[in-house]
């Protein structure tokens, strides 16, 4: 039984999209692990020096972790989705592909990829780390999934104001780097006083984080984080952009006919 042709072309452009990104070999994979790993060691060693312990836990790895790797699901969704219609643009002129495969071919690639590196990091920490934890997987499951949304929706965004608008390609790159800052990767968000906190609150990523690591931290609530706030911030961003990328295609395709 042969697929219905939406699904043909999105798989086509998976398969693209992994031989142009990753290459042909395992070295490709192997780097999308240890790029994470570094990032992660790099953050423990740093302000190890500086506190004793972390803001939660005894771990400085597990901590930076949890922040880290949710962070990059959403931050690399939202930058590669963004530059999704450029790089498949030859294959947009057949009509049997259309804009929405190239956002979906991108989406489910990446966010496969960072399930399992997320899954081979953490379950490698928690390892190694030799103590016995209790992990509340429909939790984590949770937060990976409403990053995952989060960072389609905003990479739908990024990919009609990217392609409508270049300058906003080089804004958004200088606007994301105070947003891991301020997403709860090196705090606890709760731990901040009032009135900031209060402001803190409506950054849905500072959310997905903390449902994240509440599944890995059983003595953590997180009671402040809503998924739903995070799924309605994510639906009226996508709507926008679906909205907007039908509107202009043509235009973005460089179709003036």
């Amino acid at each position: 039984m042969r697929l219905p042709k939406p699904l043909r072309a999105i798989g086509a452009l998976v398969l693209r999209e992994m031989a142009t990104s990753y290459g042909r070999t395992a070295g490709g994979y192997l780097w999308a692990v240890l790029e994470p790993v570094f990032a992660v060691i790099l953050l423990s060693v740093t302000f190890s020096l500086a506190f004793h312990k972390p803001p939660l836990g005894r771990d400085f790895v597990l901590f930076y972790a949890t922040g880290y790797l949710p962070f990059m699901l959403y931050s690399d969704l939202a930058q590669k989705i963004g530059v999704a219609l450029r790089f498949s643009r030859p294959l947009l002129a057949y009509p049997a592909v259309n804009w929405l495969d190239a956002l979906v071919a991108r989406f489910l690639l990446n966010t496969l990829i960072h399930v399992v590196v997320l899954t081979v990091v953490l379950g490698g920490i928690l390892a190694l780390a030799g103590r016995p934890v209790s992990i509340n997987a429909p939790l984590v499951g949770l937060g990976i999934l409403t990053g995952a949304i989060l960072g389609f929706s905003v990479g739908a965004m990024n990919a009609f104001l990217f392609e409508m608008f270049p300058v906003w390609e080089r804004l958004w790159l200088i606007l994301n780097r105070p947003l891991f800052i301020v997403s709860g990767v090196l705090f606890l968000p709760d731990s901040v006083p009032a009135p900031f906190f209060d402001w803190l609150w409506f950054n849905p990523v500072m959310h997905v984080i903390a449902i994240t690591r509440a599944g890995l931290y059983p003595t953590y609530a997180a009671s402040f984080s809503q998924p739903g706030y995070v799924l309605v911030v994510s639906g009226l961003i996508l709507a926008f952009a679906l909205i907007f990328l039908r509107r202009f295609s043509r235009q973005l395709m460089g179709d003036n006919g």
